[in-house]
């Protein structure tokens, strides 16, 4: 089996070195600079507590040119946001009318309201601009994703696994196809806990539902989760921007069972955790601001849903952002 990861960082690198380890694929990485260097030279490479687990990656499998690998069974994409344009633009060799596309990123993806009334095919603007990336990755090659995984890049090519091992696989129409269980098996063999999902869109919009708030909250305030929902106020704006996200999902298929304290109680459990974003706004990256809370107002105005808080959210992220030039 042929498998390509684009975008070996934290998430990317995770998944990588666990295909790698099965023996069950040829895993290749397309990657530039630091990261490319260390790959050639040292391998897949995956730290948790003081055990290292490593697999190699021959110098014809670790490439900046996707023309170089050719058609492969798997493509992972597991960039930032802001990245995917350009990976979408040169991704062409890489895909086969058989080429399973698992995006292993942050937020709402770009094929999410594809086929959905009132959005048809319409791209969703903010995170697709002029349907750039559903142009160059067709929906039929997409195998919806939900990673439930915390990891960091402490150096280019190694990978910190600090906790959870999650994965949800589903396909973007709903049900659970034999290509996602032969998928999900795969995965589950390199070491994950593995959902086949009969509706990966509601679980993407589930996970949404939570990082909305605490990923951008947390990086303009540089504060860990468990200070954020201990704060009343800043818990009381969570929960507001959380209930109008509720009602943007049950607009469009993705109804939330649970109440935005429910939600609190299980973030909670993950004590002084510094969300993606607050760890890219110290590592001075781009922050994933448009599949967090862009889209969410973007799908909210096409559904005539208010969103009075995300709205305030997205301009001082914005503008926090801005100012940094994270954004």
């Amino acid at each position: 089996m042929k498998v390509t990861i684009i975008g070996a960082g934290a998430i990317g690198g995770l998944l990588g070195t666990k295909l790698a380890a099965t023996g069950e694929a040829q895993v290749s990485a397309l990657a530039r600079g630091a990261t490319l260097a260390a790959l050639r030279e040292r391998g897949w490479r995956v730290r948790q507590g003081e055990t290292l687990s490593a697999a190699p990656v021959a110098m014809a499998h670790a490439l900046e040119d996707a023309a170089m690998l050719g058609v492969q069974d798997l493509v992972v994409v597991a960039v930032k946001g802001p990245a995917l344009t350009q990976v979408a633009a040169n991704i062409a060799p890489l895909l086969g009318p058989h080429t399973l596309v698992l995006p292993a990123m942050n937020g709402v993806p770009w094929w999410f309201c594809q086929g959905v009334a009132p959005f048809g095919d319409d791209p969703l603007m903010s995170v697709d601009p002029h349907g750039a990336i559903g142009a160059a990755i067709p929906l039929a090659n997409v195998v919806g994703c939900v990673v439930h995984a915390s990891a960091a890049t402490p150096e280019p090519g190694l990978v910190d696994h600090k906790m959870g091992r999650g994965l949800i696989v589903g396909e973007p129409g709903g049900g659970v196809s034999e290509r996602v269980r032969r998928l999900a098996a795969l995965l589950t063999r390199a070491g994950f806990d593995v959902t086949a999902s009969e509706n990966v869109r509601l679980d993407i919009w589930y996970k949404l539902w939570g990082n909305l708030t605490m990923n951008p909250v947390s990086a303009i305030t540089g504060a860990t989760i468990d200070r954020l929902l201990d704060d009343p106020l800043v818990r009381a704006f969570c929960s507001a921007a959380m209930r109008e996200a509720a009602t943007i999902g049950a607009a469009i298929g993705c109804v939330i069972e649970q109440s935005p304290d429910d939600r609190h109680a299980v973030t909670a459990k993950l004590g002084a955790f510094k969300t993606s974003m607050l760890q890219d706004v110290e590592a001075q990256r781009p922050i994933e601001l448009d599949a967090l809370v862009s889209v969410v107002r973007e799908i909210g105005q096409r559904v005539s849903v208010p969103t009075p808080n995300i709205d305030a959210l997205l301009g001082l992220t914005r503008l926090f952002g801005r100012v940094r030039g994270l954004y």
